[in-house]
Protein backbone atom coordinates (compact mmCIF):
# COMPACT_ATOMS: atom_id res chain seq x y z
CA UNK A 1 0.00 0.00 0.00
CA UNK A 2 1.31 3.61 -0.94
CA UNK A 3 1.86 6.31 1.62
CA UNK A 4 -0.70 8.43 0.05
CA UNK A 5 -3.07 5.53 -0.37
CA UNK A 6 -2.76 4.78 3.30
CA UNK A 7 -3.51 8.60 3.84
CA UNK A 8 -6.58 8.96 2.10
CA UNK A 9 -7.81 6.03 3.92
CA UNK A 10 -6.74 7.51 6.72
CA UNK A 11 -8.88 10.62 6.16
CA UNK A 12 -11.37 8.63 5.00
CA UNK A 13 -11.93 6.88 8.34
CA UNK A 14 -11.54 9.66 10.83
CA UNK A 15 -14.51 11.05 9.08
CA UNK A 16 -16.30 8.10 9.02
CA UNK A 17 -17.25 7.44 5.40
CA UNK A 18 -19.11 4.55 4.43
CA UNK A 19 -17.43 1.29 3.50
CA UNK A 20 -18.76 1.47 -0.30
CA UNK A 21 -17.63 5.41 -0.31
CA UNK A 22 -14.13 4.28 0.85
CA UNK A 23 -14.27 2.08 -1.78
CA UNK A 24 -15.74 4.45 -4.35
CA UNK A 25 -12.92 7.46 -3.71
CA UNK A 26 -9.73 4.59 -3.28
CA UNK A 27 -10.57 3.05 -7.07
CA UNK A 28 -11.48 6.93 -8.34
CA UNK A 29 -8.23 7.71 -7.34
CA UNK A 30 -6.31 4.61 -8.49
CA UNK A 31 -7.96 5.19 -11.99
CA UNK A 32 -6.91 8.57 -12.38
CA UNK A 33 -3.49 8.12 -12.04
CA UNK A 34 -3.66 5.17 -14.24
CA UNK A 35 -4.53 7.05 -17.14
CA UNK A 36 -2.00 9.81 -16.23
CA UNK A 37 0.82 7.06 -15.33
CA UNK A 38 1.74 9.29 -12.11
CA UNK A 39 1.20 9.61 -8.70
CA UNK A 40 -1.82 11.63 -8.13
CA UNK A 41 0.53 14.21 -6.01
CA UNK A 42 2.08 15.27 -9.02
CA UNK A 43 -1.36 15.76 -10.80
CA UNK A 44 -3.74 19.33 -10.39
CA UNK A 45 -6.47 20.81 -11.58
CA UNK A 46 -6.08 20.54 -15.62
CA UNK A 47 -5.45 16.95 -15.11
CA UNK A 48 -8.65 16.51 -13.44
CA UNK A 49 -10.28 18.76 -16.36
CA UNK A 50 -9.18 16.10 -18.96
CA UNK A 51 -9.79 13.34 -17.00
CA UNK A 52 -13.38 14.06 -17.24
CA UNK A 53 -13.35 14.39 -20.97
CA UNK A 54 -12.02 11.30 -21.27
CA UNK A 55 -14.42 9.69 -18.65
CA UNK A 56 -17.32 11.58 -20.92
CA UNK A 57 -15.63 10.85 -24.47
CA UNK A 58 -14.06 7.73 -24.74
CA UNK A 59 -15.41 6.04 -21.15
CA UNK A 60 -19.07 7.06 -22.34
CA UNK A 61 -20.00 7.57 -18.17
CA UNK A 62 -22.68 9.20 -17.10
CA UNK A 63 -22.68 12.63 -15.44
CA UNK A 64 -23.47 10.99 -12.24
CA UNK A 65 -20.76 8.63 -11.92
CA UNK A 66 -18.55 11.32 -13.38
CA UNK A 67 -19.67 13.62 -10.34
CA UNK A 68 -18.67 10.70 -7.82
CA UNK A 69 -15.44 10.52 -9.54
CA UNK A 70 -14.58 14.20 -9.17
CA UNK A 71 -15.96 14.12 -5.40
CA UNK A 72 -13.43 11.61 -4.96
CA UNK A 73 -10.62 13.78 -6.35
CA UNK A 74 -11.77 17.20 -4.61
CA UNK A 75 -11.25 14.60 -1.16
CA UNK A 76 -7.74 13.45 -2.51
CA UNK A 77 -6.76 17.06 -3.43
CA UNK A 78 -8.21 19.41 -1.02
CA UNK A 79 -8.70 17.29 2.40
CA UNK A 80 -5.78 14.19 2.11
CA UNK A 81 -3.08 16.69 0.34
CA UNK A 82 -4.33 19.43 1.96
CA UNK A 83 -4.18 21.55 -1.26
CA UNK A 84 -6.29 25.36 -0.65
CA UNK A 85 -8.01 24.37 -4.04
CA UNK A 86 -11.49 26.57 -4.60
CA UNK A 87 -14.65 24.50 -5.44
CA UNK A 88 -14.40 26.07 -9.15
CA UNK A 89 -10.98 24.97 -9.49
CA UNK A 90 -12.57 20.99 -9.85
CA UNK A 91 -15.76 21.72 -10.86
CA UNK A 92 -18.57 19.11 -10.80
CA UNK A 93 -20.00 18.32 -14.29
CA UNK A 94 -23.25 19.68 -15.15
CA UNK A 95 -25.88 16.82 -14.18
CA UNK A 96 -29.43 16.69 -15.48
CA UNK A 97 -32.00 15.64 -12.94
CA UNK A 98 -34.31 12.83 -14.13
CA UNK A 99 -37.14 12.43 -12.03
CA UNK A 100 -36.99 8.52 -10.82
CA UNK A 101 -38.80 5.30 -12.06
CA UNK A 102 -41.94 4.52 -9.54
CA UNK A 103 -43.98 1.56 -10.08
CA UNK A 104 -47.86 1.80 -8.97
CA UNK A 105 -49.09 -0.65 -5.93
CA UNK A 106 -50.14 -3.33 -8.34
CA UNK A 107 -46.32 -3.48 -10.12
CA UNK A 108 -44.80 -3.47 -6.86
CA UNK A 109 -47.20 -6.20 -5.73
CA UNK A 110 -46.01 -8.06 -9.27
CA UNK A 111 -43.10 -7.52 -8.43
CA UNK A 112 -42.89 -9.08 -5.21
CA UNK A 113 -45.08 -12.20 -5.84
CA UNK A 114 -42.46 -12.77 -8.48
CA UNK A 115 -39.38 -13.09 -6.34
CA UNK A 116 -37.46 -16.18 -7.03
CA UNK A 117 -37.34 -17.85 -3.26
CA UNK A 118 -38.04 -16.73 0.43
CA UNK A 119 -35.10 -14.55 0.83
CA UNK A 120 -35.46 -12.90 -2.56
CA UNK A 121 -39.14 -11.83 -1.64
CA UNK A 122 -38.37 -11.00 2.35
CA UNK A 123 -35.38 -8.65 0.45
CA UNK A 124 -37.82 -7.14 -1.58
CA UNK A 125 -40.94 -6.56 0.87
CA UNK A 126 -37.99 -5.00 3.29
CA UNK A 127 -37.06 -2.83 0.96
CA UNK A 128 -40.61 -0.98 0.09
CA UNK A 129 -42.06 -1.80 3.50
CA UNK A 130 -39.47 0.21 4.94
CA UNK A 131 -37.85 2.42 2.44
CA UNK A 132 -34.14 1.22 3.43
CA UNK A 133 -31.27 1.82 1.24
CA UNK A 134 -29.74 -1.44 0.27
CA UNK A 135 -27.12 -1.04 1.78
CA UNK A 136 -28.33 -0.14 5.35
CA UNK A 137 -30.80 -3.26 4.47
CA UNK A 138 -27.64 -5.55 3.86
CA UNK A 139 -26.23 -4.94 7.09
CA UNK A 140 -29.18 -5.58 9.23
CA UNK A 141 -28.70 -7.85 12.23
CA UNK A 142 -31.78 -9.87 14.36
CA UNK A 143 -31.24 -7.78 16.76
CA UNK A 144 -32.29 -4.54 15.22
CA UNK A 145 -36.30 -5.94 14.61
CA UNK A 146 -37.67 -4.56 17.36
CA UNK A 147 -41.19 -6.66 17.52
CA UNK A 148 -42.16 -4.70 20.99
CA UNK A 149 -42.00 -1.28 19.81
CA UNK A 150 -42.46 -2.29 15.35
CA UNK A 151 -39.66 -0.65 14.30
CA UNK A 152 -36.31 -1.32 12.39
CA UNK A 153 -33.01 0.03 14.12
CA UNK A 154 -30.87 1.35 11.41
CA UNK A 155 -27.64 1.63 12.51
CA UNK A 156 -24.91 4.36 10.72
CA UNK A 157 -27.18 4.95 7.73
CA UNK A 158 -26.18 7.60 5.46
CA UNK A 159 -24.35 9.93 7.39
CA UNK A 160 -23.21 8.16 10.06
CA UNK A 161 -26.83 8.83 11.04
CA UNK A 162 -28.99 6.64 13.12
CA UNK A 163 -32.56 6.28 12.50
CA UNK A 164 -35.80 3.63 13.37
CA UNK A 165 -38.06 2.99 10.51
CA UNK A 166 -41.79 0.90 10.11
CA UNK A 167 -41.99 -2.64 10.84
CA UNK A 168 -45.36 -3.62 9.42
CA UNK A 169 -47.53 -6.68 11.28
CA UNK A 170 -47.70 -7.92 7.13
CA UNK A 171 -43.98 -7.67 7.04
CA UNK A 172 -43.20 -8.97 10.77
CA UNK A 173 -45.32 -12.24 9.68
CA UNK A 174 -42.87 -12.60 6.40
CA UNK A 175 -40.07 -12.01 8.69
CA UNK A 176 -40.83 -14.78 11.34
CA UNK A 177 -41.48 -17.07 8.61
CA UNK A 178 -38.36 -16.16 7.16
CA UNK A 179 -36.45 -16.40 10.38
CA UNK A 180 -37.77 -20.29 10.90
CA UNK A 181 -36.43 -21.28 7.57
CA UNK A 182 -32.97 -19.51 7.53
CA UNK A 183 -32.47 -18.51 11.51
CA UNK A 184 -29.66 -16.40 10.57
CA UNK A 185 -27.43 -15.81 13.65
CA UNK A 186 -25.98 -11.96 13.93
CA UNK A 187 -26.78 -10.63 10.65
CA UNK A 188 -30.31 -10.92 9.05
CA UNK A 189 -29.22 -11.57 5.48
CA UNK A 190 -25.88 -13.66 5.74
CA UNK A 191 -23.64 -13.66 3.25
CA UNK A 192 -21.03 -16.18 2.06
CA UNK A 193 -17.57 -16.86 2.12
CA UNK A 194 -16.04 -19.29 -0.64
CA UNK A 195 -19.45 -20.23 -1.56
CA UNK A 196 -20.30 -21.21 2.18
CA UNK A 197 -22.63 -19.04 4.12
CA UNK A 198 -21.42 -17.47 6.68
CA UNK A 199 -21.88 -14.47 9.47
CA UNK A 200 -21.31 -11.50 7.30
CA UNK A 201 -23.55 -9.63 6.09
CA UNK A 202 -25.02 -10.13 2.19
CA UNK A 203 -23.58 -8.27 -0.58
CA UNK A 204 -25.29 -5.46 -2.80
CA UNK A 205 -24.85 -7.66 -5.66
CA UNK A 206 -27.33 -9.88 -4.01
CA UNK A 207 -29.86 -7.46 -3.43
CA UNK A 208 -29.70 -6.74 -6.88
CA UNK A 209 -29.76 -10.04 -8.41
CA UNK A 210 -32.96 -10.71 -6.54
CA UNK A 211 -34.79 -6.94 -8.28
CA UNK A 212 -33.50 -7.88 -11.43
CA UNK A 213 -35.11 -11.89 -11.69
CA UNK A 214 -38.44 -10.42 -10.05
CA UNK A 215 -38.21 -8.06 -12.97
CA UNK A 216 -38.00 -10.57 -15.54
CA UNK A 217 -40.51 -12.98 -14.31
CA UNK A 218 -42.67 -10.32 -13.72
CA UNK A 219 -42.98 -8.80 -17.12
CA UNK A 220 -42.10 -5.22 -15.79
CA UNK A 221 -40.74 -2.80 -18.89
CA UNK A 222 -39.74 -0.06 -16.94
CA UNK A 223 -36.24 0.42 -15.60
CA UNK A 224 -35.83 -1.11 -11.93
CA UNK A 225 -33.12 -1.32 -9.42
CA UNK A 226 -33.15 -1.70 -5.70
CA UNK A 227 -33.49 1.79 -5.41
CA UNK A 228 -36.52 2.00 -6.81
CA UNK A 229 -38.71 0.41 -4.33
CA UNK A 230 -37.29 3.47 -2.32
CA UNK A 231 -38.36 5.65 -4.45
CA UNK A 232 -41.94 3.80 -4.56
CA UNK A 233 -42.09 3.63 -0.52
CA UNK A 234 -41.77 7.54 -0.37
CA UNK A 235 -44.47 8.46 -3.01
CA UNK A 236 -46.52 5.87 -2.11
CA UNK A 237 -46.37 7.52 1.40
CA UNK A 238 -46.90 10.90 -0.04
CA UNK A 239 -49.90 9.69 -1.83
CA UNK A 240 -51.39 8.12 1.24
CA UNK A 241 -51.53 11.07 2.80
CA UNK A 242 -48.02 11.53 4.73
CA UNK A 243 -46.29 14.52 5.68
CA UNK A 244 -42.80 15.76 4.12
CA UNK A 245 -41.30 15.65 7.36
CA UNK A 246 -42.28 12.28 8.21
CA UNK A 247 -41.09 11.01 5.01
CA UNK A 248 -37.61 12.40 5.63
CA UNK A 249 -37.26 11.08 8.54
CA UNK A 250 -37.70 7.69 7.64
CA UNK A 251 -35.64 8.04 4.56
CA UNK A 252 -33.02 9.58 6.80
CA UNK A 253 -32.55 12.26 4.68
CA UNK A 254 -30.49 15.56 5.99
CA UNK A 255 -32.04 18.08 3.73
CA UNK A 256 -35.93 17.99 3.48
CA UNK A 257 -35.11 19.51 0.08
CA UNK A 258 -34.23 15.80 -1.04
CA UNK A 259 -37.25 14.53 0.15
CA UNK A 260 -39.31 17.07 -1.87
CA UNK A 261 -38.90 15.89 -4.78
CA UNK A 262 -41.33 13.16 -5.01
CA UNK A 263 -43.48 15.84 -5.26
CA UNK A 264 -42.83 15.75 -8.89
CA UNK A 265 -43.38 12.61 -9.41
CA UNK A 266 -46.79 12.11 -6.79
CA UNK A 267 -49.82 11.54 -9.04
CA UNK A 268 -52.29 12.54 -6.86
CA UNK A 269 -50.57 15.47 -5.14
CA UNK A 270 -49.96 16.27 -9.32
CA UNK A 271 -53.98 15.61 -9.75
CA UNK A 272 -55.23 17.54 -7.00
CA UNK A 273 -53.00 20.91 -7.99
CA UNK A 274 -55.80 23.94 -9.65
CA UNK A 275 -55.25 24.51 -12.93
CA UNK A 276 -55.27 28.44 -13.66
CA UNK A 277 -56.47 27.19 -17.05
CA UNK A 278 -59.78 25.83 -15.98
CA UNK A 279 -61.31 29.10 -14.59
CA UNK A 280 -60.43 30.63 -18.06
CA UNK A 281 -63.31 32.49 -19.87
CA UNK A 282 -63.46 30.74 -23.13
CA UNK A 283 -65.64 31.36 -25.79
CA UNK A 284 -67.76 28.19 -27.11
CA UNK A 285 -65.53 25.31 -29.91
CA UNK A 286 -66.10 26.57 -33.42
CA UNK A 287 -68.56 23.64 -34.55
CA UNK A 288 -68.87 24.17 -38.56
CA UNK A 289 -72.41 22.36 -37.90
CA UNK A 290 -73.99 25.43 -37.16
CA UNK A 291 -73.26 26.95 -40.43
CA UNK A 292 -74.55 23.97 -41.95
CA UNK A 293 -78.03 24.51 -39.88
CA UNK A 294 -78.51 27.89 -40.83
CA UNK A 295 -78.53 27.11 -45.12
Amino acid sequence: MTHLRQLMLDELQRRNYSQSTVRSYIYAVEDFAKYFHRSPERLGPEHIRQYQAYLFRERKLSAGTIEGRTAALRFLFVKTLRRPYLPDDIPFPKRQRRLPTILDQEEVARLIDSAANLVHRTMLMMLYATGLRRAEMCHLTVSDIDSKRMVIHVRQGKGGRDRDVLLTPKLLETLREYWRWMKPRTYLFPGTVRNWRADVPITEKIVWTAVAEAVQRAGITKRVSPHTLRHCFATHMLEAGADLRTIQVLLGHANIQTTARYLSVSTTRIQAAPSPFDTLQLKPIYDPKDDRNEE
